[in-house]
């Protein structure tokens, strides 16, 4: 298992990043996803969010991205 441990930005350079919890919302080939209660750093300066392995996996099984989802490819 991967654990981050970051306390600056690196979009801004803040040296205040915070670790949070919170429900991660959007929209993946039309339809809308929510992950709730997802662990990550956030930038209070500028919004940057910085996700680990793990909280990438919550995202994937919530948006319709895990393996079981995507389409077979087409070999020409």
């Amino acid at each position: 298992m991967v654990t981050l441990k970051l306390t600056d930005c690196p979009n801004c350079g803040n040296k205040n990043l915070k670790k949070v919890r919170k429900a991660v919302t959007g929209t993946r080939q039309g339809k809308r996803y929510s992950a709730p209660a997802v662990e990550f750093y956030e930038c209070p300066d500028c919004g940057e969010r910085i996700y680990d392995p793990t909280a990438i996996r919550q995202i994937e099984q919530h948006s319709h991205l895990s393996n079981r989802h995507r389409p077979a490819k087409r070999i020409a």
